[in-house]
């Protein structure tokens, strides 16, 4: 993936260099790689006040908007929950689209909500806990609605530094998604970044029970 993102970085540079602008694949595929620290890395040492490299960022990097969401069939998924946030500010914050994917609405509604519950749960249980959420964009076959690429996948990893183990949750965003556990170190290869870079190899690799998530049944509401 790094090797493949230090090239998309610079063939983005010849086509806007030349005075064009990347399509809407384009756009998306080099959004997916960029998600790699070390390709995001390689890509801001090499920007620059040109014009053509400040158009061609400008591009890649075009912020989500309420109306990508409409009508699109996706609800507007929480990576931090709402029902995590201490006070209403911090609730009033969390809709931020800075926190939000399209996620499937069964899958965001029934599963998710039940893997969002079982978190709570062990904290109150466990203590402090170190959770990390986050979308997976695996393949080339992307959807996307409006500017926001829609996450193949999501994942919520849990560490519990009371018992120094953990593990993942990771979910295909699908309406009938299963949730499989998987450990750190292969959460961490499956999407190409070191999400606890604070804690050694053998930390990441004592695996943390966590609870076996059964669906809700469906609401009429969305839950965000």
């Amino acid at each position: 993936m790094r090797r493949a993102g230090r090239q998309a970085v610079r063939e983005a540079e010849k086509v806007a260099r030349a005075g064009r602008s990347l399509d809407v694949d384009e756009v998306a595929w080099l959004g997916v790689l960029l998600v790699n620290q070390v390709v995001l890395d390689y890509a801001i040492d090499r920007s620059g006040p040109e014009e053509w490299r400040v158009r061609l960022w400008t591009d890649v990097v075009r912020r989500a908007e309420l109306a990508d969401y409409a009508r699109s069939g996706y609800d507007r998924g929480h990576m931090a929950p709402n029902g995590d946030m201490p006070d209403r500010d911090s609730q009033r914050d969390s809709f931020s689209l800075a926190n939000i994917v399209p996620q499937d609405g069964e899958n965001n509604r029934n599963l998710w909500a039940g893997i969002e519950g079982a978190v709570r749960k062990m904290a109150k249980r466990e203590g402090d806990l170190y959770v990390v959420t986050g979308p997976a964009f695996l393949g080339s076959d992307l959807k996307k609605i409006g500017n926001v690429l829609v996450p193949t996948h999501l994942y919520k990893l849990v560490y519990s530094p009371r018992r120094r183990a953990g593990a993942a949750w990771f979910v295909e965003n699908t309406p009938d998604a299963k949730a499989n556990v998987i450990p750190i170190p292969e959460l961490e290869r499956i999407i190409g970044i070191n999400l606890l870079p604070a804690l050694s190899d053998a930390d990441k690799e004592r695996v943390l029970e966590l609870p076996e998530i059964r669906d809700k049944p469906a609401r009429r509401n969305k839950r965000h």
